[in-house]
C-alpha cells in the first residue's frame, strides 16, 4: 500500500461546507489509478458550486439524471462532460439530498508526469512542454489523469480515484489562498468561489 493509499481524506472531510471543502482541497492530492498507469497532482486550484440557490449550479434548476450524483452522499466524484469535449471532476460535498460540490480546476503534477504527457499529447511538441502545462486547468487535469464519465458516482475511498494528504516531500510550503469570482460560467459570476495556491505556476489563471 502506498503512502497515498494509507493517507486518503476520509468521508467526513467532504461532509462540511463546500466553500470550506474548496479551501481545505487545496494541497491535497488527487490520485488516479488506471490500467495505462497512475498519476497524480496537488490540488492548487478549485471552485465551489452550492445548492439550488446557487445559478451556477448543475442543480439550479432541479434534480435530473446528468446531477444526480450531486444529490448524493459526500466523498463521491462528480464527473461531467462539457463544452463537448472536457471531462470535469468535482468532489460532491454536504449532506444527502443537498447539491453542492468543489470542482478541482488545476494540479501540479508530482508522479506519471511521462504518462500524462502522453495522454495531453505534449510529447508530440518539438520543445519539453512545461511541467506546470500538463494540468493547468480542469479539462486539461482530466485528460491528465484519465478521468472520465465511467468515475462519476465512485466514492473517494476507492482503489481508482481518491484524494489523499500529501507526503512531506512534495507538501507545498505554507501559502496563502487567493478567492477570486468564478470563471467560464455565465451566471453567479459575481460570487468569489474560485480559490486558489497564491503565486503557484500551476494555476489555470491569475
Amino acid at each position: 500500500m502506498t503512502y497515498f493509499e494509507q493517507h486518503k481524506l476520509p468521508p467526513e472531510f467532504y461532509n462540511a461546507p463546500t466553500l470550506e471543502v474548496a479551501q481545505q482541497l487545496l494541497g491535497m492530492v488527487l490520485v488516479c489509478h488506471t490500467y495505462e498507469g497512475s498519476a497524480a497532482g496537488l490540488i492548487v486550484e478549485t471552485e465551489g458550486y452550492v445548492g439550488q440557490g446557487d445559478p451556477a449550479c448543475h442543480a439550479y434548476k432541479g434534480r435530473t439524471p446528468r446531477n444526480e450524483t450531486m444529490w448524493g452522499a459526500p466523498g463521491h466524484a462528480y464527473v461531467y462532460f462539457t463544452y463537448g469535449n472536457h471531462w470535469m471532476f468535482n468532489t460532491v460535498t454536504e449532506r444527502n439530498d443537498f447539491p453542492a460540490a468543489a470542482l478541482v480546476r488545476a494540479l501540479q503534477p508530482v508522479a506519471g508526469l511521462d504518462l500524462m504527457r502522453q495522454r495531453r499529447r505534449l510529447d508530440e511538441l518539438k520543445v519539453k512542454p512545461e511541467e506546470r502545462n500538463l494540468a493547468n486547468g480542469p479539462g486539461k487535469l482530466t485528460a491528465a489523469l484519465g478521468i472520465n464519465g465511467t468515475l462519476n458516482g465512485l466514492g473517494l475511498q476507492s482503489e481508482t480515484l481518491f484524494i489523499a494528504q500529501p507526503p512531506p516531500e512534495i507538501r507545498l510550503p505554507s501559502f496563502q489562498i487567493v478567492s477570486t469570482t468564478r470563471i467560464g460560467i455565465s451566471q453567479g459570476q459575481d460570487l468569489p468561489w474560485r480559490y486558489y495556491v497564491a503565486e503557484n505556476r500551476c494555476v489555470s489563471r491569475r
